[in-house]
């Protein structure tokens, strides 16, 4: 919430505070939320991030692909050629249940691999196109260990908490933390300007406490590159990291939304009317 309201803030002159200064700094805001990267079951995070792109090259310049005229395209599941047309690319089909909710059964044409039989005869390192989107993060850096624009988005992913997810996961089935943390590793693939902002609302949200340190790693290398994050955050570990606060309260709702407290942490750790600075002196003693 807090996130959309300063998002607004920057299009709009009349908001609930007076309004920005020094936006001529800044080029750009990104809002880095947790709503899906997509909405059909074709949308994953191989096609998100771009690597599927670099995969589908390195199947369509495989010399039996070259022989027998397939293009990149062929190794797309959004177009008609080398998907399974029973599914549409899909890898599975729905039947209408009427009065109850729908249900999604494996396409009996590929077994759920979305692609034909020809498509699939065509392998990199005695894989198809199949097995490689059925392949982990982790598992991919190894596979593609010697292709570099590859693995240089691979990594990202893996420096964010991602290295367990699936190439080809349907993005209908991540969580809105693990979405949130895609669409900042295809943020990260993109050259800093020093100018932009990088809004993030609650991004440490199921995280378990090793990925928020390598969450926090990649946050400070985006402001060691000159860019600035702004965090709306709960999380101690995170708050006692950022280089100023500010502290919203007294309390929730109605009676929340007024600075309690602003500073560095140590600054708002010594002021007895804030929450948020009782508990971080707590940590940082």
């Amino acid at each position: 919430m807090q996130s959309e309201n300063l998002m607004e803030g920057t299009r709009h002159k009349k908001a609930k505070f007076k309004g920005f200064k020094n936006l001529k700094l800044v080029d750009k805001i990104v809002s880095v939320n947790q709503n899906p990267i997509g909405r059909t079951p074709r949308s994953n995070p191989a096609t998100y991030t771009s690597v599927f792109d670099d995969i589908r090259d390195i199947f369509a310049n495989i010399e039996e692909s070259k022989v027998r005229g397939y293009q990149k395209g062929r190794f797309s599941f959004n177009v008609p050629g080398g998907r399974c047309e029973k599914c549409s690319g899909d890898g599975f089909i729905k039947i209408e249940m009427h009065f109850l909710p729908d249900v999604y059964v494996s396409c009996d044409d590929c077994d759920g691999k979305r692609y034909n039989k020809e498509t699939l005869e065509i392998k990199y390192h005695f894989k198809n196109i199949s097995d490689v989107l059925d392949m982990s993060v982790d598992e991919a850096l190894k596979f593609f260990e010697n292709k570099i624009k590859i693995t240089e988005k691979l990594k990202i992913m893996q420096e964010v908490g991602l290295g367990y997810i699936k190439l080809g996961q349907m993005s209908t089935t991540l969580s809105g933390g693990e979405a949130q943390r895609i669409k900042l590793a295809t943020y990260l693939q993109k050259k800093p300007t020093g100018r932009t902002v990088y809004v993030l609302d609650e991004p440490t949200t199921g995280l378990h406490i090793h990925d928020v340190k390598k969450l926090l790693k990649i946050l400070n290398r985006i402001v060691d590159n000159g860019d600035t994050v702004l965090v709306i955050e709960h999380n101690l570990d995170v708050i006692k990291s950022c280089d100023y606060i500010i502290d919203l309260g007294p309390d929730g709702g109605v009676n929340g939304g007024k600075i309690v407290a602003s500073g560095t942490p140590e600054q708002v750790a010594k002021i007895p009317h804030s929450y948020t600075g009782q508990f971080l002196k707590k940590i940082l003693n």
